[in-house]
């Protein structure tokens, strides 16, 4: 979280960006619409300065407010923005496969990319209240694939600043980023959400990293340990699919054998 002490520091334009990022992300998590004093509670600063950047965001389409309680909510400059990053990264391509699979394997299948220290979904499984789009790297079977194939820890620091380096990989259960990446897959039983199995695989470009984690939820008797294998191999050709789909031709991998 960052405090209002913390965002001294810097020219005043960029702490003012800064603190209008930090409000946006203030709804994360799929929440409730929140108050000037929620978001001043959330981000450590005077409830004055969280209205008066409300504000600014609001003017700006970034947010909208309910006439009745007064309370903010992501705004349609959000899901303008929203809709063009999907087209753009050719994501509305991936949905006919996604639902192709999910029908094929009886789950839902996600698909999700890295956003700091989370994977966030970006198409595919219903997103609800209570799971929302976010999951946290070391604590997911998407997020732990895309740790496993994502390159060297001084280009992680680059891309993401300190904290998302080489710890992401010591910290990555189940043996850490090697076994995973030797096994090829991660197989998690519960750990983004109670008495569900999750199945993920990458989707990879030319260089071997992911650009993309490919995931089958289901409850575990829905992906039996007998039939893990059967699985796996839908889950890999639908991530070869998407990476023919959703990347340019000279990021692709060779073509299998």
């Amino acid at each position: 979280m960052t405090t209002e002490a913390d965002t001294m520091a810097g020219p005043a334009g960029a702490q003012a960006v800064r603190r209008a990022l930090d409000v946006l992300h203030s709804f994360h998590d799929n929440g409730p619409d929140l108050s000037a004093s929620d978001l001043a509670r959330r981000l450590g600063l005077s409830t004055s300065t969280a209205h008066r950047l409300a504000k600014t965001l609001l003017a700006a389409g970034f947010l909208e407010q309910d006439p009745g309680t007064a309370r903010y909510r992501l705004g349609p400059a959000v899901t303008e923005l929203g809709r063009l990053s999907y087209h753009q990264r050719r994501l509305h391509l991936a949905a006919p496969e996604l639902r192709d699979l999910a029908e094929r394997t009886g789950t839902t299948a996600d698909l999700a990319l890295r956003s700091g220290s989370y994977a966030v979904i970006v198409a595919g499984g219903a997103v609800t209240p209570r799971t929302g789009l976010r999951r946290p790297l070391h604590a997911s079977a998407l997020g732990r694939v895309l740790l496993a194939w994502h390159g060297h820890g001084q280009q992680r620091e680059r891309e993401y600043g300190p904290g998302h380096g080489l710890a992401d990989e010591a910290a990555t259960p189940a043996g850490g980023s090697a076994r995973v990446r030797e096994q090829g897959y991660v197989l998690d039983d519960g750990a983004s959400e109670l008495g569900i199995r999750t199945l993920a695989v990458p989707v990879l470009g030319r260089d071997g990293h992911a650009r993309f984690a490919l995931g089958l939820r289901a409850a575990p008797s829905a992906i039996p340990d007998a039939r893990v294998g059967w699985f796996l191999a839908q889950a890999r050709a639908c991530a070869r699919a998407l990476e023919v789909l959703l990347l340019p031709p000279e990021e692709r991998r060779a073509p299998e054998a």
